[in-house]
């Protein structure tokens, strides 16, 4: 297997390789989209992707208009179902479920009251919130499918930026995602081997490409070209790849956003083990949203695609060097002042101790070991706490 030293250029792997998944963060956004798509939301490729999300753009209207002038009815063919008169189109518009509660927050509506009442009684208190309602306007998103639906309704300075844009930006750096660059959909960690084979087919059961009726999420790897940053306890390189992920709803249902790292390993359903130097950026779909994504998020997804792995490994390798404790006092007072309670300071030196063989003594190895801590606890914010204090320690050595 080829990789990348301190001294070396990256060369593509030529089969799997090891790697050591205890240390860094695990994330679990990524399983949570694979969990939770089912297989009409999952896309093989990036082409195919782009084509479905950029055909829905294409057959709709976006418009702002007074809220009063909104009719709601009963649809006569569906007890069940609502329909919208408004204003410049001729036919009945039929609200998605996501655009209805979006309707129903914006006039203070209760949404789930409402869900509740026969259409016709539904349909009473909705118009009432919408003559009442004193914003005025409001933005309509129309998609004609056969029958005209309102995919969103939002305030009027709401800043769409389109699914289909963002998959273009990924497509600029990433081909068809599967292959023809170096950024693909990843491949897949041997639990018994301890191995990450970055050579699997892209299928339903393995993709990373998604897309909804509300929103799209991609996360695409480098992981053909594994970057050595220092070597394990054993004396074996620590071996990482580059990745990132992005999402976007031109619905409002979620902010854009886009997160870069490095990490160790991919498994199976697709939880991010071994991550390091984590950075997200969102952009909220305000009035200049399209402006700062142009501007902003789009460059800095092109930067981090071709940008050099130099900076990060230094990074490692600074970290690793930096000696800051020596004796049992040293490691209890360099934790303590870091802000850390008595028992995690026990609990982090004895994960070192156990992972490592020894007890912490560089920057690295304190990282190490409270990143380790905070992939245990329960709670999320205990959890993102713990790793931004990480974070920070692994800036003071740079």
């Amino acid at each position: 297997m080829n990789m990348m030293t301190l001294s070396q250029s990256e060369q593509p792997a030529s089969g799997g390789f090891r790697v050591d998944v205890s240390r860094g963060q695990r994330i679990g956004r990524v399983s949570s989209e694979w969990f939770a798509r089912p297989d009409d939301e999952r896309f093989l490729n990036l082409p195919d992707l782009y084509e479905a999300v950029r055909g829905r753009a294409e057959r709709a209207q976006a418009r702002t208009v007074e809220s009063r002038a909104i009719r709601v009815e009963a649809n006569r063919d569906n007890l069940e179902r609502l329909a919208l008169t408004v204003p410049g189109r001729d036919e009945p518009v039929v609200p998605t479920h996501w655009s209805f509660g979006q309707l129903c927050t914006l006039v203070g509506a209760p949404t789930s009251y409402l869900r509740q009442l026969p259409a016709a009684l539904s349909a009473i208190n909705l118009q009432h919130g919408l003559l009442s309602h004193r914003a005025e306007l409001v933005k309509t998103l129309e998609t004609n499918s056969g029958r005209v639906e309102l995919r969103a309704v939002t305030g009027p300075d709401y800043g769409r930026i389109w699914d289909h844009e963002l998959v273009a930006a990924v497509m600029k750096i990433a081909g068809n995602g599967t292959g023809d660059t170096r950024w693909k959909v990843p491949g897949v960690m041997d639990w018994a081997t301890m191995t990450h084979n970055p050579f699997v087919d892209v299928t339903k059961d393995t993709t990373t490409l998604y897309a909804s009726d509300r929103d799209v999420f991609l996360f695409l790897v480098d992981d053909t070209n594994p970057i050595e940053a220092g070597r394990l306890p054993d004396g074996a390189p620590d071996l990482y790849f580059r990745g990132f992920y992005c999402w976007n709803s031109e619905v409002g249902s979620k902010t854009l956003g886009i997160a870069s790292f490095y990490l160790r390993a991919v498994c199976m359903n697709r939880n991010l083990w071994g991550v390091e130097n984590f950075e997200q950026i969102n952009i909220r779909h305000s009035k200049f949203a399209a402006q700062r994504f142009a501007h902003e998020a789009a460059p800095a997804l092109t930067t981090f695609a071709n940008s050099s792995p130099a900076p990060f490994v230094a990074g490692i390798k600074a970290a690793r060097e930096r000696i800051v404790a020596r004796t049992e006092e040293d490691r209890e007072t360099f934790l303590r002042k870091g802000g850390f309670s008595r028992s995690e300071t026990a609990k982090i030196i004895e994960t070192v101790l156990g992972e490592e063989n020894r007890k912490p003594e560089s920057i690295f190895d304190f990282v190490q070991g409270i990143t380790a801590l905070a992939r245990n606890k329960a709670h999320q914010d205990a959890r993102l706490e713990l790793e931004g204090k990480a974070k920070r320690l692994m800036e003071r050595a740079i």
